[in-house]
């Protein structure tokens, strides 16, 4: 009976191990998902990009690039438009933090978002918008990596009109 369970011990981790192995890290799932990462942002004001303490990196407000409409989610822009925009301020996050650590493969968590929506009045499907980054998050790291803390809110204007503005903190090796 002993050696029966040494050996589906044996055996679980073995295949633990191999399923690890073949799962590759977020640079490998960006190749595979042929998903390219802009340059890093350049701040606009007197700020940093990203400050680390420890094992923690926190990441400056980031909106999209200057490809992506502007305006209130709600009036000018539909919540489609609105969910691209958070995705694309999720691709800029993901290149300041590759600029900032080498590698993507040394976030050991995305901790905590906080997604600002330029909303129109009336407009409450902010959790909708920044599912746009939510859902970059998981695709790029996975589950365990990537789901995370978050706060979405409307915001009555953001800076140069941008439609999204989210900053994170993630967990680093």
């Amino acid at each position: 009976m002993k050696a029966l369970i040494g050996a589906l011990v044996l055996a679980l981790a073995s295949a633990g191990t191999a399923s690890a192995q073949s799962t590759g890290g977020a640079e490998d799932n960006l190749k595979q998902k042929s998903i390219a990462l802009p340059p890093p942002v350049t701040p606009v004001a007197n700020y940093v990009s990203a400050v680390r303490v420890g094992n923690l990196l926190f990441l400056s407000g980031s909106g999209p690039d200057q490809s992506t409409p502007r305006g209130k989610v709600g009036k000018e822009l539909s919540l489609e438009q609105g969910y691209q925009a958070a995705r694309a301020t999720g691709l800029n996050l993901l290149a300041t933090t590759r600029a900032t650590l080498g590698s993507l493969d040394r976030v050991k968590r995305i901790v905590k978002v906080l997604g600002m929506v330029n909303s129109a009045p009336g407009f409450t499907d902010q959790p909708k918008v920044i599912n746009g980054f939510s859902d970059l998050m998981v695709e790029v790291f996975g589950e365990a990596i990537g789901k995370h803390a978050r706060s979405a809110v409307g915001m009555a204007e953001l800076p140069f009109n941008i439609p999204v503005e989210i900053e994170m903190i993630v967990e680093v090796e």
